[in-house]
């Protein structure tokens, strides 16, 4: 693990009378001090995802890995488990605040069960802000110390966690029929999570929460008849095409999540304060690079949904998009009766009035240009 504060001195007090030393003597009192640096060991990061091996967030996670372990010169190594390696995928906050595992990565939604809150990080009322801009209100508009005051002060956890990877807005999902009224969802069992769930259940589904490698099974037992997952390499390596070709882009229901990189506190605290600031800020460079690949990956996966296995792609109707603000508008008010949920809430509401308002003004019309370019091609 870290080196003592003796061990520091002891390396101080070699390192002076060395240099008071000469000749033979100087040589083996550095003899004598190179052990005690070559004995330290790496700190090993027991790390655990919400993700089966196979999905392309292993990969993500893997990305976060390899960069602590390159940036730290090994000083810590990390070693990276699927979900249900050491426990379920709903179960890592548990297992982190006990010091089962050092860290997992996984998403707040997943905690959702302990506390409502947690979907106010990555999975509440849209208010016209995208990933971006409310990761943005994670580092920059007080989300950090809001997420802080949950776990710890709120929740009494012994954890620290950081956000990344801007996820791209969730589908609405698969089904096996068209659909594009509200009508047409009536008595769906859908699966979705978090506040996702109190939303869909507005519109007149029955809702089953299921972790990722569960969804495709339940679709073939009949448990669920629709769902959605997150993106179209995820939901194509899940098998969603094989038990669905109807897939729906656009929606409102988690459009602005990010993979939570959660830490046992005690582990986290333990560390030199360089391996801290490794551990904190791989978090944005994994960011990054997730956000690139997500980008290829997702975009040419869906490409091969279209051409290879059949899949319709569509864009969610307007009318049950705006059917999705107005069930956020009655849920909002049921939310706001939390004195914690209502000061998140009042920060995000402020905080995306503000930049949202530059983000749109600033922005021209992409799908003016993209459409010039590429003529026909958004008509889906």
């Amino acid at each position: 693990m870290t080196r003592t504060d003796d061990s520091r001195q002891l390396s101080r007090r070699s390192f002076i009378k060395k240099g008071a030393l000469g000749g033979t003597a100087a040589a083996a009192a550095s003899t004598l001090a190179a052990p005690a640096v070559l004995a330290q060991s790496p700190v090993v990061l027991k790390m655990q995802t919400s993700w089966p091996a196979s999905d392309v967030w292993q990969e993500f996670a893997q990305d976060y890995a390899n960069r602590v372990q390159e940036m730290s010169n090994n000083r810590i190594t990390v070693d990276l488990l699927p979900a249900g390696a050491v426990v379920g995928a709903f179960q890592v906050l548990d297992a982190v605040n006990d010091g089962v595992l050092d860290a997992a990565h996984s998403v707040p939604v997943y905690w959702y069960g302990k506390n409502k809150a947690a979907s106010l990080f990555g999975t509440g009322p849209v208010f016209g802000g995208s990933a971006t801009t409310m990761l943005a209100w994670f580092y920059q508009g007080g989300g950090a110390e809001f997420y802080r005051e949950l776990t710890q002060d709120v929740m009494g956890l012994d954890v620290v966690g950081f956000m990344g990877f801007p996820m791209f807005a969730q589908p609405f999902g698969w089904f096996k029929n068209p659909v594009s009224t509200v009508a047409e969802l009536q008595g769906f069992k859908y699966r979705t999570v978090g506040l996702a769930a109190d939303l869909m259940q507005a519109l007149g589904m029955s809702v089953a929460q299921l972790p990722g490698g569960e969804i495709v099974p339940a679709m073939e037992r009949g448990v669920i008849d629709a769902f959605e997952f997150n993106n179209p390499t995820s939901d194509s390596r899940f098998g969603a095409q094989d038990v669905a070709k109807n897939y729906y882009l656009s929606s409102y229901h988690q459009a602005s999540e990010s993979f939570e990189f959660l830490f046992n506190r005690g582990w986290y605290e333990d560390l030199d304060p360089d391996l801290q600031a490794i551990v904190k800020y791989a978090v944005e460079a994994a960011s990054s690079a997730n956000t690139f690949k997500a980008m290829d990956v997702y975009s040419a996966d869906l490409q091969k949904l279209q051409n290879e296995s059949g899949v319709t792609v569509h864009r969610t109707s307007k009318e049950i998009l705006d059917a999705q603000i107005a069930a956020w508008d009655q849920l909002i008010p049921t939310l706001e009766t939390d004195e914690f949920m209502k000061r998140v809430l009042d920060s995000q509401r402020a905080w995306v009035e503000r930049v949202t308002y530059y983000e749109l003004m600033n922005a021209p019309d992409y799908a003016l240009a993209y459409d010039h370019y590429f003529p026909g091609k958004l008509a889906l």
